[in-house]
């Protein structure tokens, strides 16, 4: 059976002012899950929302939800974000000196975990952990807003996680985030990324499930090449 390219949209594009409408939208096309980006304003430079928003959107559809913790102190949060209705947990790598015990946190509420790195991290230190997570998403922007442009030199980066991957036969999901739309969408895939996130390129259209769909096809076209 093949693999699928899964599309997360992220909810921090979204016009928050018809929340229900834009999170039916992404249901109609066949969006796999939703992506909400939580931000401090300490661990990035922005404020976005909390376990409320994560809450709201539970109740408007049955899609997975991530919640990427964004955050300088994630340990204080997960039971909350557990209990508005994340599915996983994504925190990131630069505030967790110990990985495995805070994958095994979120895991004990019931969670899938994930680990996150901003584009001039290192994946090295996170490699001795992989085997903890579900999920691996490696920025392709800086955090802390959205509509930023795609870097490029990530895409190694996306190479090397797919190559431990395969070599360790492990079975953690790659993830990416940042300036994904349909020119770059294509080049991720091809470096073996499998979880696409994707903000401004859907919520910025009129027309959010043809936009959903674009992706799709421009991902897995060259996704299934490559993975036959």
């Amino acid at each position: 059976m093949k693999k699928r390219i899964k599309i997360y949209p992220s909810l921090l594009s979204a016009d928050f002012r018809n929340l229900s409408d834009q999170v039916a939208r992404c249901v109609v096309g066949g969006a796999d899950g939703l992506h909400l980006d939580v931000m401090d304003g300490h661990f990035v430079p922005n404020i976005s929302f909390g376990s409320l928003v994560v809450e709201a959107v539970r109740k408007l559809t049955a899609l997975p939800l991530t919640a990427h913790l964004m955050i300088e102190s994630p340990r204080e949060f997960l039971e909350a974000f557990a209990r508005a209705g994340a599915d996983l947990i994504t925190i990131h790598a630069e505030v967790c000196p110990s990985l495995p015990s805070i994958a095994a946190q979120i895991k004990k509420l019931g969670k899938r975990a994930g680990v996150a790195i901003n584009p001039e991290t290192s994946l090295e230190g996170v490699i001795p952990h992989l085997s903890h997570f579900d999920l691996v998403l490696l920025m392709t922007v800086h955090p802390g807003f959205g509509g930023q442009g795609f870097i490029a030199d990530v895409l190694p980066k996306i190479e090397r996680a797919a190559q431990l991957k395969s070599e360790q036969n492990l079975d953690f999901l790659i993830e990416v985030d940042g300036g994904i739309d349909a020119n770059t969408i294509g080049r991720v895939a091809r470096a073996g990324a499998e979880v696409l996130v994707a903000g401004t390129a859907v919520f910025g259209t009129k027309d959010i499930p043809g936009a959903i769909s674009l992706l799709r096809q421009k991902a897995e076209k060259v996704f299934y090449d490559i993975n036959p």
